[in-house]
């Protein structure tokens, strides 16, 4: 590998499994020191990752675990919000706990994130955060309600914070992955077999995508070959959410 992240330490939520892990995988390849953030486990732990139990939506649990990250491996150059999880219930039926639920996982999650680490990446005018948004984030599919409510509020704060930022050294930037497969993805195709094949024939590539390529994009937004790039979103959906119709 080229060592595109050498010399960076690289906070990673969500890093027990499917594109965290892959992302983590990837960047301690490339020469970062990972620290990857999970409520639980990984099932396949890398070697020379440093591994943290945290639920990223209490606060007061984070503020512990990025003391301790701080204590071990200093600043922290590159941040990857990832952690996530599908809330869809019928709008008239979401009780209250499952909208909070929604948006602490999938934004609020991030925001502590953002808020607790920005001021260092400002105190030295540098830093890369990358969040893992959602095509749901950019076209509406039935049934899904509130999940596409946080994530297209994670893209407008992933806007908002690169164009706060961008003159004192910070980009933020989100990714908007389509059908990836991951570990929850392949559980619904062993209960519903021929979902696979509909899904694959719905995506113009007549492929799924892996979270490898969800991976190298997060790479390169985190590297400093991105450095012109800020406040931006980029679609990983094989160009499924471009076609006018099912």
């Amino acid at each position: 590998m080229s060592g595109r992240l050498a010399g960076k330490t690289a906070l990673v939520t969500g890093a027990a499994g499917g594109i965290g892990h892959a992302i983590v995988a990837l960047f301690q390849r490339e020469g970062a020191r990972v620290v990857g953030l999970d409520r639980r486990a990984p099932n396949a732990p890398i070697n020379g990752v440093d591994y943290l139990r945290c639920d990223v939506t209490d606060a007061d649990q984070l503020t512990t675990t990025l003391s301790d990250v701080s204590h071990r491996h200093g600043a922290v150059h590159v941040l990857v919000n990832n952690a996530g999880e599908d809330v869809f219930a019928d709008p008239l039926q979401l009780s209250s706990e499952e909208w909070d639920r929604c948006l602490a996982i999938n934004l609020k999650g991030a925001w502590q994130l953002c808020q607790a680490l920005l001021p260092g990446m400002l105190a030295r005018a540098s830093g890369s955060i990358v969040n893992i948004a959602s095509v749901h984030g950019h076209k509406i599919i039935p049934g899904a309600f509130p999940y596409p409510v946080a994530k297209h509020a994670l893209i407008g704060m992933t806007r908002a914070l690169g164009i706060e930022y961008a003159a004192r050294g910070i980009r933020v930037n989100s990714i908007s992955p389509g059908l990836i497969l991951v570990p929850r993805i392949e559980a619904w195709f062993a209960r519903e077999p021929e979902q696979r094949q509909r899904q694959t024939d719905l995506l113009p590539p007549r492929r799924i995508g892996t979270p490898e390529e969800v991976a190298y994009t997060a790479l390169f937004l985190a590297s400093d070959e991105a450095r012109f790039i800020n406040a931006t979103d980029i679609l990983i959906d094989g160009g499924r959410s471009q076609l006018y119709h099912e």
